[in-house]
């Protein structure tokens, strides 16, 4: 089996190290970073030797591969520089930061026909995964809402240790809306099997900071559905709250199912029965089910689960692998990466004209010309 050559940009953005290293078969031989301090640290830590400041010189090299793992608004720009250099990507959340940079993203991966994989790690905890595989088994009846929250207070990552103007201030805490949506939407899209999410509306208390940044203090974005389902999508990354950047909630005919709140909280879920009718039921744990989580969360070797959340940083880089050798289709493609970040994009518009409802495009193979627009 030929040997997959990986580069890496941004190395600070190294979750997916581990899962690569874990793969026969798969080597990290160049890394890239505009900082040289940092790119030398965290190469010497991993015995890569090709080293690269110009992510330009680094698509000239004999890598197969390339994860984007820099600040998201380099993420279009260096990700159609891969394509057109032959290689294979994967990307780091969000897909883009203006909606022309989403219908060219589909436009590049469609033209160069080389993998492109959205690289939203939250949809392979094991939580999520269970949760899916319990929908699946049709625990929950027909669900029709949820929720997705990411609660991440970053107003210390405003400025860099040197003093400097971060880029944060500008493309996250400098706009408005929910710029961060896909840890919130990637996971509970994967319980609407086949829906696609048609129109957003979001709203906000405004700014109630301190921080001198235009960032909602919060928002709240809803989202409705091709088949009228109802999705709750909040973001807050400048109010005084505790880390909680992975709380859900899923609603159907015939159960419900609630994340934790806490480190100290627990997962839990409650399902309609003989012994627990629909105006009497009781919570149970969601590890109680454990029986449903997929087969390969559950014989993950400690080496795979050690890669970061239960084996999910092992297995996404490992569909990306799979893709890259065409044993499998990318599991999270560019249409997909494209819908969920366009909800946030669209929020911004949304929030600043009175919570005005907006269509979300429906990103698909050879979206016509006409269709690769705002509607207002």
């Amino acid at each position: 089996m030929k040997k997959i050559k990986i580069g890496i940009a941004g190395v600070r953005g190294l979750s997916t190290m581990q899962g690569f290293q874990a793969i026969e078969d798969v080597e990290i031989t160049a890394m890239c970073d505009l900082d040289e301090a940092h790119l030398n640290d965290a190469a010497d830590k991993l015995g890569v030797e090709k080293r690269y400041r110009v992510f330009d010189d680094m698509m000239e090299s004999d890598i197969d591969a390339v994860v984007i793992a820099t600040p998201m608004q380099c993420h279009v720009p260096q990700v159609i520089a891969a394509l057109e250099a032959g290689k294979h990507v994967m990307s780091e959340v969000t897909a883009g930061v203006t909606m022309d940079e989403l219908f060219w993203l589909c436009e590049t991966v469609e033209k160069y026909n080389k993998v492109y994989m959205y690289a939203e790690n939250y949809i392979y905890t094991p939580q999520v995964q269970l949760v899916k595989s319990l929908v699946e088994a049709g625990k929950f009846g027909d669900t029709y809402y949820a929720e997705g929250m990411y609660m991440h207070n970053t107003s210390n990552l405003l400025v860099y240790g040197s003093g400097k103007t971060s880029w944060r201030s500008y493309w996250q805490d400098g706009v408005r809306g929910n710029f961060y949506p896909t840890h919130s939407i990637g996971p509970v899209m994967q319980w609407f099997p086949g829906d696609h999410i048609t129109e957003i509306t979001t709203f906000s208390p405004g700014v109630r900071h301190p921080y001198g940044v235009k960032q909602d203090s919060g928002t709240t974005t809803m989202c409705r559905t091709e088949k009228g389902n109802l999705l709750n999508i909040r973001t807050d990354c400048t109010s005084p709250h505790p880390h909680n950047m992975d709380y859900y909630h899923l609603q159907g005919t015939l159960g419900c199912y609630r994340s934790k709140t806490t480190h100290k909280d627990w997962d839990r879920v409650s399902f309609v029965g003989e012994d627990s009718p629909s105006c009497n039921m009781q919570w149970k744990a969601l590890e109680d089910f454990n029986d449903y989580l997929p087969e390969r969360f559950k014989t993950a070797t400690e080496e795979q689960k050690k890669a970061g959340h239960g084996g999910g940083d092992f297995f996404i880089v490992k569909d990306f692998v799979d893709a890259v050798r065409g044993d499998a289709p990318p599991a999270i493609d560019v249409y997909t990466a494209c819908e969920w970040s366009a909800v946030g994009l669209l929020s911004g518009i949304s929030v600043t004209n009175h919570s005005k409802t907006l269509e979300v495009p429906r990103f698909r193979p050879d979206m016509p010309l006409d269709e690769k627009r705002i509607t207002i």
